[in-house]
């Protein structure tokens, strides 16, 4: 017999008996696909259990100075390159002072190897500030003000994506997703050339219409909406949702109901509701561990440029918003070790993550501790 435990014998006998219980979700290690990107997640929501004794993140700053001259993206201050901001009242579109991709970037010429291959890359990049206050970040704006900040965006993809085939608005939430100024911003990078995941994203859904007739996230949205369980809102003209192959632990996806291909092409009852839709997903981020909820995000549509002649009926706009947090405002998810070495690993169901996204508020926690002040004070 064994002296580390159970021998063999038993421990087989336990897997046999392991394997002919009824499956579940929440108990039981599975994969899951990923048919808009080609990849699989490994779901192991047992996980939760055990005690975290990792690394704790320190308490994000709840309180932002309104105005900091100092600071590059507030109105008035002056850039690293010497610019002056304006003292805008609204949106700032302006050039990045540190580009990663510049329009007249040399070519590397032709490889001498097919193992080492290079490629000219050219673009512009873009920063938009949303708002002129450092501490109002989107789920403290107005419906209106939110509202042009998805004008901006229609407007900066159908420009750049005039003379580019890829435009890609992201917004980097929080100095955990490695955002080096609270100032509420995105960025809008433009390149001659499709992106990895805009490449997986394109073959997999030209892949399902040719195959299915009809657009890959079109269906989708309407198999969500019929099951149900990973609903987080809905709207006249959107749905929110944790993605059924979600890898990160409240990851969500952003869906226009109506077959839609790029940001320009929303109409203006899109673009309002969408702006309704997006304060109260990212209210319930904030309200799920009471704090400014960290997050990457970004927008996917059909390519442009040259290529937005082409027949791309078979792609869907649509957002995805990464949110780092797992348990509370200071412990993540990392991925590392067998994200980075094997595939992605998530340690709780995305039905369990859109159940708690549900069930909370869509009124911002800090205009409800400012009610149970002045209710008191009262």
């Amino acid at each position: 017999m064994s002296r580390s435990g159970a021998g063999p014998e038993r421990r087989q006998q336990a897997s046999e008996a392991d394997a002919t219980a009824p499956f579940l979700a929440s108990e039981h290690q599975h994969i899951r696909y990923n048919p808009l990107q080609d990849e699989w997640v490994l779901v192991s929501a047992h996980r939760m259990k055990r005690p975290w004794q990792g690394q704790v993140e320190p308490s994000p700053l709840e309180t932002v100075p309104r105005h900091d001259p100092r600071n590059p993206l507030c109105p008035g201050a002056t850039r690293a390159n010497g610019e002056v901001n304006p003292h805008y009242e609204g949106t700032f579109l302006f050039d990045n002072d540190f580009p990663a991709l510049q329009p007249d970037a040399p070519s590397p010429g032709p490889s001498d190897h097919p193992l080492f291959q290079a490629k000219a890359a050219r673009g512009v990049c873009k920063v938009l500030c949303f708002h002129p206050w450092s501490d109002v970040t989107l789920p403290l704006m107005s419906i209106p003000e939110i509202r042009t900040v998805i004008d901006v965006w229609a407007s900066v993809t159908e420009d750049l994506g005039a003379q580019y085939p890829w435009v890609q608005i992201f917004e980097n939430k929080g100095a955990m997703m490695g955002c080096s100024n609270p100032h509420p911003h995105c960025q809008v990078w433009a390149s001659s050339f499709l992106p990895d995941i805009a490449q997986r994203e394109e073959k997999s859904q030209q892949a399902y219409q040719s195959q299915h007739g009809e657009p890959l996230l079109m269906e989708y949205g309407r198999q969500e909406l019929l099951r149900k369980e990973r609903l987080v809102l809905t709207s006249e003209h959107w749905l929110v949702l944790v993605p059924f192959w979600a890898v990160w632990p409240f990851q969500t996806l952003l869906l226009p109901r109506r077959h839609v291909r790029r940001l320009p092409e929303l109409t203006p009852a899109e673009r309002d509701d969408l702006a309704l839709i997006m304060k109260k997903l990212l209210t319930k981020y904030d309200n799920l561990f009471e704090t400014s909820f960290p997050y990457s995000m970004g927008w996917h549509g059909a390519p442009t440029g040259s290529e937005a002649g082409a027949n791309w009926d078979h792609w869907q706009l649509h957002a995805h918003y990464y949110p780092p947090l797992l348990r509370s405002a200071t412990v993540r998810k990392f991925m590392v070790g067998y994200e980075m070495l094997a595939q992605a690993q998530r340690d709780l169901t995305p039905e369990q993550a859109a159940e708690r996204l549900r069930a909370l508020p869509e009124v911002h926690y800090r205009l409800r501790q400012k009610d149970r002040e002045t209710t008191a004070i009262a």
